[in-house]
């Protein structure tokens, strides 16, 4: 039995090796070179999903959709250093007085997740979330992190990436999207199988205008950071 435990505990740390080691070289690479998949993608194709992906430089997606993410799904992007310590502490406040856990997930974060781990929750996932976040922000520029999210982020049945959600939903490259269209992907994120951008329900609707309404009150230097840059 001891020599079966310590066979098993050489496997666990040979298994851990291995995936830290592929992690690394993801952290490196994807820095400069746009993934070839992700995990969500591969479950997706599994299930029979025909799948949309075409990552663009930051550069040939339109500004409002970059500045609509962030107003959306992470206002603090260029403040926090890939954790947003406030939105954990508020999540936390939420959880000790309602029971229920909400996401407080940066950009960053769901970068660290879609290329990394495994759709879903629960705290051993979100725990390993941290620290790739942490990574990726130590060693990507803010613009990078968010070509990548656009590039990657699932935005509709089998569609991923800014330029298959442009075209599927509106018929026109991520270049020549409107503030209006730009809010409306934003506004699908939380659930882009169920909710539409192109056919909007009145929630989505109502998501949108409050999302283009947070886009206007983001400033020059909070633009700034994520601008468009040569790679």
């Amino acid at each position: 039995m001891r020599r079966l435990l310590a066979k098993l505990f050489r496997f666990a740390l040979l298994a851990a090796g291995f995936v830290l080691g592929l992690w690394l070289l993801g952290l490196l690479a994807y820095r400069w070179v746009d993934p070839p998949a992700t995990p969500l993608m591969g479950l997706r194709a599994l299930a029979g999903e025909t799948i949309r992906y075409r990552p663009l430089p930051l550069a040939q997606v339109a500004p409002s959709l970059a500045l609509a993410v962030v107003a959306s799904e992470d206002a603090r992007f260029c403040q926090h250093a890939g954790i947003d310590l406030g939105a954990v502490r508020d999540a936390i406040e939420d959880y000790q007085e309602s029971g229920r856990l909400r996401g407080a997930s940066t950009i960053t974060m769901q970068v660290a997740r879609n290329l990394f781990l495994w759709p879903g929750g629960g705290f051993v996932r979100k725990g390993l979330e941290v620290p790739l976040a942490l990574a990726i922000d130590a060693l990507w520029p803010k613009q990078r992190i968010l070509e990548i999210y656009l590039g990657i982020a699932e935005m509709g049945p089998g569609l991923f990436g800014a330029e298959a959600a442009a075209q599927a939903h509106f018929g026109r490259p991520a270049a020549a999207l409107t503030a209006a269209q730009a809010a409306r992907l934003a506004a699908i994120l939380p659930n882009p199988n169920l909710w539409s951008a192109a056919r909007p329900s009145a929630y989505i609707e109502r998501r949108a205008a409050h999302i283009q309404g947070r886009m206007a009150q983001l400033g020059p230097a909070q633009i700034n950071c994520f601008r468009a840059t040569e790679r």
